[in-house]
C-alpha cells in the first residue's frame, strides 16, 4: 500500500504562518483563486474532451468513412482469402473454444444493389483437433443470398434452407445481416437507416490487436435492420470500419452477439479493405467459446461484374415445417418421441414422468410435452435428463426450468447452465416463456431446480429416477482411451459431460450421437469411435440392452450393434 510522505515544515523567514488564510495577503489570494479557476476550466474541457460525445450529424459521419474506405461509387465487390471456420455450440468440454476446422479457396462476391452475395469455399478438417466430433469430410460449400431467399448449392442442384440456423434464426434474415455485417455493406446499411444515432468517444484503456485503445477515438453508430435486429457500427479515428455487430435469436444465448472485427487494413486499388477479418459469436464473459471464423484477405476487387442467379422454387416455397412429435411405444409406460431431427423419450412412473432429452429450442419442448401430457395425462415431468450441453441437445431447457422441471446433467455443467441458462440477458428477438413469465430463478424462493451426475459412475455409482417399482439409472459415458492404453479412443464419448439413459427391467439404453442404427435394409456401417466408446462402456458397467434408442435415427436391437462394434 503506498503512503503519501508528509512535507517538511516550511520557512517563513519570521513573516508569519502564510498557510493560514487569516494572515495571507490579499493579493496572494486572488492569485491563488484566479489559479484554480483556470484549472478548474481545464478540468471540465479535458472531462468533456474524455466522454463520449453525441453526434449531431450522422450521416456526415457515414460518408466520411465510406469516402476514406473507397465506398463511393462501388457497387460491387470481390474478395479471396482462406483460414477457419468453427462449429458453433459443438465444444467438447466447457473451457475450450469452438471446434475449428480448416476452409481453403474462400471467395465471396457481392452486388450491393441487387441486394446479392455468393460465398464459395472448400472446408475440411485440416489439422486442427476433432474435439470429440467427427472430422471433417473436404466438401464445397456455396451460399447464397438474394434479396430477401436464401439457398445453398450442393452438386449443382439448388438446396432450401428449412432448418434455422443453430434452431433460431431464420437463414433469410441471417444472410441479410451478414451482407451489411461487411465492412462497406454496414456504412450502406447505415446509411439507408432512418434511425441511425452515434457518439464519438476515447477507448481509455487496452484493446486487442489492431483496434483503438489508449485514448484513440471511435464514433459507434447505432441503428436497426430489417425492423428488428440492432446493429453497431464502429468507426475509428481513420474513418475505417474496426467493428460491426449484431444480435440474432438462440435458444441457449437469447440475442446472441454476431461481431464482425476488421483489422490490417490494406489499399486495394482505391478500396480501403481489412486483411485480416476476425469474427465472433457468442459471450466469453460467459463462456469461453466464442470465436467463430478467421480469414485472412489477400485480392479485393471492385466493381467487377458478378453474376446473380435466378431464385431457384425451392428457395422461393421454402418454409419451415411444422413442429410434430410421433411417438412410438418401446415398452410398457416408455415412448420415443420422434418426428423431427432430434429425438426424446418419456419415461413413465406412479405420480409422474421423466424426458430423456430436450433438445433444438422451445418450440420443440413445447410439442414434446403436449405430448407427454396426452400420454401420461395428470403427471408432472419431475425431471429432464441432458445428454450434453451441446447447443442442438440442449436448446429446449429453458421451456422445463421455466416450468420448475428438475434438470438432469452432469455435475460439470451446473454452473454453465446457471450461466447461461439462467443469465438475465435479453431476450428481444425471440420472447421465449422463461423470458417473459420470469419464473424468479435464484432467489431463496426457487432455486435452479438441477441435479448432477458425478463423473466415475461406477464409483459413484448412477443417477437413479425411480418410484420404488421402475428404475431409470442415468450414467456418465466416460472416455475410455486411458483406461484401454488406447488412444485411438480418445474424446470418443464426443463431450466431456455425454450422459446415457438405462431401463434395466426394459433393457433399453438411450444414447446421444454415440450410435444411430443404419436405415432399414442398408448395410452395416463401419465402427467409428463413438460406437466403440458406447460398446465399452456398456461392458464396463455389465449393461443388459436389448433396444438402441438414438436421439438420431431409428430405434435398433443390440444384435445388430454388437455386429458392427463386438471384436471378433
Amino acid at each position: 500500500m503506498r503512503t503519501r510522505r508528509k512535507a517538511p515544515p516550511r520557512r517563513n523567514g519570521g513573516r508569519g504562518d502564510q498557510t493560514s488564510g487569516r494572515n495571507t495577503p490579499v493579493f496572494l489570494l486572488s492569485s491563488v483563486v484566479g489559479r484554480l479557476c483556470v484549472l478548474l476550466a481545464l478540468l471540465v474541457v479535458r472531462a468533456a474532451s474524455a466522454s463520449a460525445q453525441e453526434v449531431k450529424d450522422v450521416r456526415a459521419v457515414l460518408q466520411a468513412a465510406n469516402k476514406a474506405m473507397g465506398g463511393v461509387g462501388l457497387k460491387t465487390i470481390e474478395y479471396s482469402g482462406a483460414g477457419w471456420f468453427s462449429r458453433i455450440g459443438q465444444t467438447y468440454g466447457l473451457n475450450e473454444d469452438w471446434p475449428k476446422y480448416e476452409v481453403t479457396g474462400y471467395t465471396r462476391a457481392i452486388d450491393y444493389d441487387a441486394r446479392w452475395s455468393r460465398e464459395d469455399y472448400t472446408r475440411r478438417q485440416g489439422n486442427y483437433p476433432t474435439l470429440g466430433g467427427t472430422p471433417m469430410a473436404q466438401q464445397h460449400v456455396t451460399a447464397i443470398l438474394s434479396g430477401t431467399y436464401a439457398w445453398d448449392i450442393q452438386n449443382d442442384m439448388p438446396v432450401a434452407l428449412t432448418r434455422p440456423y443453430l434452431d433460431g434464426v431464420a437463414y433469410t434474415d441471417l444472410r441479410q445481416l451478414e451482407l451489411a455485417l461487411t465492412p462497406h455493406g454496414a456504412l450502406r446499411a447505415a446509411m439507408a437507416a432512418t434511425n441511425a444515432t452515434a457518439i464519438t468517444q476515447p477507448i481509455v484503456g487496452a484493446s486487442d490487436f489492431g483496434l483503438s485503445q489508449f485514448g484513440r477515438k471511435v464514433t459507434i453508430v447505432s441503428f436497426s435492420l430489417l425492423g428488428k435486429y440492432k446493429m453497431n457500427v464502429t468507426i475509428n479515428d481513420q474513418n475505417l470500419v474496426e467493428l460491426v455487430d449484431t444480435w440474432f435469436p438462440n435458444p441457449i444465448y437469447g440475442d446472441m452477439d454476431y461481431e464482425m472485427r476488421y483489422t490490417k487494413y490494406k489499399d486495394f486499388g482505391g478500396i480501403q479493405f481489412p486483411t485480416l477479418v476476425h469474427v465472433h459469436q457468442g459471450d466469453p464473459r460467459l463462456n469461453p467459446a466464442h470465436n467463430y471464423y478467421e480469414l485472412n484477405i489477400t485480392s479485393v476487387k471492385g466493381n467487377v461484374p458478378v453474376q446473380t442467379l435466378p431464385v431457384p422454387d425451392v428457395a422461393k416455397t421454402a418454409t419451415m415445417p411444422a413442429v410434430k412429435v410421433e411417438s412410438q411405444k418401446l415398452s410398457e409406460g416408455v415412448w420415443l418421441l420422434a418426428g423431427g431431427t432430434h429425438h426424446s423419450m418419456l419415461v413413465e412412473f406412479k405420480d409422474f414422468v421423466a424426458v430423456v432429452e430436450a433438445p433444438v429450442n422451445e418450440a420443440r419442448s413445447l410439442a414434446v410435452i403436449a405430448e407427454v401430457n396426452k400420454l401420461a395425462p395428470n403427471k408432472p415431468i419431475r425431471y429432464v435428463v441432458n445428454t450434453h450441453h451441446h447447443f442442438d441437445h440442449a436448446g429446449g431447457l429453458r421451456t422445463y426450468f421455466s416450468q420448475g422441471t428438475t434438470v438432469v446433467t452432469h455435475e460439470s455443467n451446473r454452473e454453465y447452465y446457471v450461466d447461461i441458462l439462467f443469465h438475465p440477458t435479453a431476450w428481444t428477438l425471440q420472447p421465449d416463456r422463461m423470458s417473459i413469465y420470469s419464473p424468479m430463478y435464484m432467489i431463496s424462493r426457487r432455486p435452479p431446480p438441477i441435479e448432477t451426475v458425478g463423473g466415475d459412475t461406477r464409483a459413484t455409482a448412477p443417477y437413479v429416477i425411480t418410484d420404488g417399482v421402475r428404475i431409470l439409472e442415468v450414467f456418465h459415458v466416460q472416455d475410455m482411451a486411458y483406461e484401454l492404453g488406447d488412444n485411438s479412443y480418445r474424446q470418443g464419448n464426443h463431450g466431456q459431460d455425454m450422459l446415457m439413459a438405462y431401463l434395466p427391467k426394459e433393457k433399453i439404453l438411450l444414447n446421444a450421437d454415440l450410435y444411430s442404427p443404419p436405415a432399414q435394409g442398408a448395410p452395416p456401417a463401419a465402427p467409428t469411435n463413438g460406437m466403440r466408446t458406447l460398446y465399452r462402456n456398456m461392458v464396463k458397467l455389465k449393461l443388459d440392452v436389448d433396444q438402441h434408442v438414438p436421439i438420431h435415427g431409428r430405434v435398433g436391437t443390440n444384435a445388430e450393434f454388437l455386429k458392427i462394434v463386438a471384436p471378433e
